[in-house]
């Protein structure tokens, strides 16, 4: 694919970071960015040109009707070869999420293409020391300057660039998080499987009481009945008990994680009974109290694997394998990061690497 690219002159390009490991995530945004508008009922060609500030009407849609999606992911470097995790996954959930929010799909071919030019072009910006990354923010808002409900007839696709460390700065140790009693995330037959705007916009309160308890995460329970866990502000969740390892399933409400999917394949070929079904909050109170739960651990693409130490909930505070880290969620973390640096055989063909 040949991609008209705008080069901005040396003196222009940015000073990169010297230690990726100590910057705050998604603070600092490298010297290009990709962008592709959609008009007249088709996806004109993508372009590279530098990161700088969207040139929008006030009445553009997506500030008015909220018809905003995005995606997440990762890029890894060893040597002169970067690495992209089920990349084509987050494009397909991508166009899931936009055919949920009336917007046009993108040809996940073009997608993927084009952003490994741009990979390509910021490679230096992809940072090598263990537990550091390139995230990459796929992002597509509706542009058309029109006010009336309806779905727009103009878009916009970019993707921009940020390198990062740890997503928790404490490392590998446990995370709490507070079960939120009074706010609800998404409901059946909404958009809560979307990567949409609104669904974060929403979450936004809840999360805000739990950081303000000293929580840093916030876990929903369903919306009718209020009493199956879901998933945390940034994080699909997992349960492990003592025959089995269970997780929310995905009936609309919850996003359709991909690292939740590669620890499902994982763990079922690693030999354990693993089950998509409803778990009660009671249910995993009461394992928690007797011992019939061992471990909880969150899975995301910004955290990768997330061990929970404790849980709030009901005015009392619920240890998690005794505040410490479960030996699946660090066996899964080490995985599936070294996977994705390269260092462990790709045995499933998740990967896919850019080399120069």
């Amino acid at each position: 694919m040949k991609i008209e690219i705008q080069r901005l002159p040396a003196s222009k390009l940015k000073v990169k970071p010297s230690d990726p490991m100590k910057l705050p995530f998604g603070s600092v945004f490298t010297d290009y960015m990709l962008t592709m508008r959609y008009q007249n009922g088709a996806w004109l060609p993508p372009r590279i040109e530098p990161y700088g500030p969207l040139a929008l009407d006030p009445a553009s849609m997506v500030f008015h009707y909220g018809q905003g999606i995005f995606e997440g992911l990762k890029a890894y470097r060893k040597g002169k070869e970067i690495f992209l995790f089920r990349a084509r996954d987050n494009f397909n959930r991508l166009n899931a999420s936009a055919k949920r929010m009336v917007m046009p799909e993108i040809d996940v071919t073009t997608a993927m293409e084009s952003l490994k030019e741009l990979l390509l072009l910021e490679r230096d910006w992809v940072p090598e020391a263990k537990g550091s990354s390139l995230y990459i923010r796929p992002t597509m808002i509706a542009t058309e300057p029109r006010l009336g409900v309806r779905p727009a007839n103009e878009y916009l696709y970019y993707v921009i660039l940020s390198p990062v460390g740890p997503y928790f700065k404490e490392g590998f140790n446990p995370v709490g998080v507070l079960v939120s009693e009074k706010y609800v995330r998404s409901v059946r037959g909404g958009v809560g499987y979307a990567k949409t705007l609104v669904n974060y916009a929403t979450g936004l309160l809840g999360l805000k009481e739990a950081m303000d308890s000293g929580y840093p995460q916030v876990l929903w329970l369903d919306a009718i009945e209020r009493k199956y866990i879901e998933e945390t502000a940034t994080m699909n969740i997992f349960v492990r008990f003592k025959d089995e390892i269970a997780t929310p399933p995905l009936s609309g409400t919850i996003l359709p994680g991909i690292t939740r999917a590669s620890v499902i394949e994982l763990t079922r070929d690693w030999g354990y009974a693993v089950n998509e079904r409803l778990i009660t909050i009671d249910e995993l109170v009461a394992g928690l109290r007797t011992g019939k739960v061992i471990e909880v651990f969150g899975t995301g693409t910004a955290a990768l694997i997330a061990p929970i130490g404790q849980i709030a909930y009901g005015g009392a505070v619920h240890k998690v394998s005794g505040g410490t880290a479960g030996e699946l969620s660090l066996r899964l973390f080490e995985h599936l990061a070294g996977l994705q640096r390269g260092d462990t055989a790709d045995k499933h063909g998740w990967m896919e690497s850019i080399r120069w």
